[in-house]
């Protein structure tokens, strides 16, 4: 009786961005029949043929974002790039928003987030923050840095304000930092493998902590590959899990926290950055976990109990991503429908641009090695072709 009370209190749940993750995220609360609703400025996003409402405005909006403030019962988001301080102040007034958007004043702000690593003993790598690019390379001739991860404080996505170099290239001026405005520069950890742990807390405070997933990444720093689980020591594994409990519990936050770290060649762990909402880094815990992460935001949102993180069977995710502009189609959609444990998402987007992620694809396979080789396969046919320009 008290699930299905709190059940019964939410009568709509808001979305701010109408992207992939939220058009997912409506597909799993469709079975439990809870109206979503939507603000976003396309008419024509991934959400859009699915939302209940949708609300054609602008996610760093204040007053678009009060208009689904007002038809939606909790406010959650798939996007950071948003008008938290709205929703700050919509939460100061009662409102209900998960993740509390405070944890997303710190997220917007890689400088912040570091920091926040910092004050709470959260391993990642040495770091410092500048005003400008002037400023960060009288820093770095002063530091011990030999090369070096150049972050953009905020705006930067998918690998965009990010630019790697070596400190000496930069301080005789063979290269030049490509942005300017407040930076984050972190010393590069050379590593041997990129991994990622998704958390769900739920209003309570409990947590419930999905297995570690090594990922491979494109030239263009977006995620290519992922197999979960990873490749990885048991101890390297269970210091990750408490690494990313850590991270939750410093946030005090009821939402889904992605954390990602680099492994060093001495199985050093330091966390990278961490998203709080649905990651693209868990996207293949639809087929092959016991509870999405789909799922788990919804439980989270409606104060159910949090799902099982037990995986079904061992699975890998390729990503599809475009790499020309037009209306495109995947070229090899019946060949990929052929193969058995291979799940084909596309996310609706009309058009094809470089780097754009316009799906993908997760592949079950109990055998660790034979998955590996149908991962592969499947590889060679994730591919578009544009049929109008």
């Amino acid at each position: 009786m008290l699930i299905f009370a709190v059940m019964q209190t939410i009568n709509a749940i808001g979305i701010i961005g109408g992207g992939q993750l939220g058009k997912m995220f409506i597909e799993n609360a469709s079975k439990l029949a809870i109206p979503i609703n939507i603000l976003d400025k396309d008419a024509n996003c991934s959400c859009s043929k699915l939302a209940t409402q949708h609300i054609l405005g602008n996610i760093t909006d204040a007053d678009d974002i009060e208009k689904l403030s007002a038809i939606s019962d909790v406010l959650t988001w798939e996007i950071e790039h948003i008008n938290v301080d709205k929703l700050i102040a919509l939460q100061e007034q009662g409102k209900t928003i998960i993740p509390n958007p405070l944890v997303l004043k710190i997220i917007q702000d890689k400088g912040k987030q570091k920091t926040f690593y910092k004050e709470n003993n959260i391993p990642t790598a040495d770091f410092f923050i500048a005003n400008n690019r002037q400023e960060a390379k009288t820093k770095l001739a002063q530091s011990n840095f030999k090369k070096v991860a150049v972050k953009s404080c905020t705006g930067g996505y998918d690998g965009k304000g990010v630019f790697i170099a070596d400190v000496t290239s930069i301080l005789e001026n063979e290269i030049d930092i490509p942005f300017d405005g407040n930076l984050m520069i972190e010393e590069f950890i050379a590593c041997k493998k990129e991994l990622a742990v998704l958390v769900a807390r739920d209003i309570h405070g409990n947590n419930a902590i999905y297995p570690a997933i090594e990922m491979e990444f494109a030239d263009s720093n977006l995620v290519s590959f992922l197999i979960s689980p990873a490749n990885i020591d048991s101890t390297i594994e269970q210091k990750a899990q408490q690494i990313a409990t850590q991270c939750a519990d410093a946030f005090n936050s009821a939402g889904l926290f992605a954390i990602e770290f680099f492994l060093s060649h001495n199985d050093e762990l330091f966390v990278n950055e961490i998203a709080p909402r649905p990651h693209n880094s868990a996207h293949h815990t639809i087929e092959g976990f016991y509870t999405s992460q789909y799922e788990q935001l919804l439980r989270v949102l409606l104060g159910l109990p949090l799902g099982s993180t037990e995986i079904i069977e061992p699975c890998a995710m390729v990503n599809i991503v475009g790499d020309k502009t037009g209306i495109y189609k995947l070229t090899y959609l019946n060949e990929l429908a052929k193969l058995q444990g291979v799940y084909v998402h596309l996310y609706g987007k009309k058009e094809s641009r470089p780097n754009r992620k316009l799906g993908h694809i997760t592949i079950l396979h109990k055998d660790r090695k034979e998955l590996i080789q149908l991962a592969e396969k499947v590889r060679t046919l994730a591919e578009i072709e544009i049929i109008e320009k």
